[in-house]
């Protein structure tokens, strides 16, 4: 399972009604952004492979799913993963395109804070930045009670809150302020999708460890950008 294969050339998908643009895809220096994010990407893709092993046979539910069609690093999962057709991508936003990008895939679209799966439906529940934009403490924690409770086991990460650049506004350390302070400089420089907590909750490592439920496994390991942890990456097992 080695090196990941170059994007499609998809048409990008409209939505209505408009869409938060999370990968901030008119950001200026996007093309350079890009390159670091695949080089992350593509660590997190092997730190997926190497500490839950999927198979041939492994049922997986990415959770979280993006309708951007354009953006090299979105979907990497789907397109990188040798076995899409035991892939299922869901999301609360329209990504059935995956269906026709990657076939073999499977989309289901999602609706409020439950899932639409059976307990323990799926070997493994994969979720990659997108915790960080579900809102409230509240919010996190149903986000990962529901993706433990449809999983044997899961693969999830997000950006470190320590990490000094903030990767959706690339501004540094401001949002190492208390929320409140965080969120009122970025209405101040215009980035006003950022300053909402539905669309940017970060987190840190103890403040996602809490999230879990009572009897899951969870190990916490990290990708590091110039010399520091700037994703966090965590797995495990969910409760019996």
């Amino acid at each position: 399972m080695g090196t990941p294969s170059p994007p499609g050339e998809t048409p990008p998908l409209v939505n209505e009604p408009p869409v938060v643009d999370y990968t901030n895809s008119q950001f200026r220096f996007r093309g350079l952004t890009t390159k670091f994010a695949l080089k992350a990407r593509t660590k997190m893709y092997e730190a997926f492979l190497q500490t839950l092993r999927p198979s041939a046979d492994t049922t997986i539910v990415d959770i979280g799913a993006t309708p951007d069609a354009v953006t090299e690093d979105s979907n990497f999962l789907e397109k990188w993963y040798p076995h899409p057709e035991r892939i299922t991508a869901t999301s609360i936003e329209d990504a059935s395109y995956l269906e026709e990008a990657h076939p073999g895939v499977s989309f289901v679209q999602t609706a409020g804070d439950r899932l639409p799966f059976e307990d323990r439906q799926f070997d493994i529940a994969f979720s990659s930045a997108v915790i960080e934009h579900v809102g409230d403490r509240s919010h996190q924690r149903q986000f990962i009670s529901e993706m433990v409770r449809v999983s044997k086991r899961f693969f999830l990460t997000t950006p470190d809150r320590r990490f000094p650049m903030e990767l959706h506004t690339f501004l540094p350390f401001v949002h190492w302020l208390p929320q409140r302070h965080h969120q009122s400089i970025l209405r101040k420089a215009g980035k006003t999708t950022w300053a909402s907590t539905e669309n940017l909750n970060l987190l840190d490592e103890k403040s996602l460890r809490v999230l879990f439920p009572p009897g899951t496994s969870v190990a916490v390991d990290g990708v590091r950008l110039l010399g520091m942890r700037s994703n966090l990456v965590v797995y495990g097992s969910s409760p019996a």
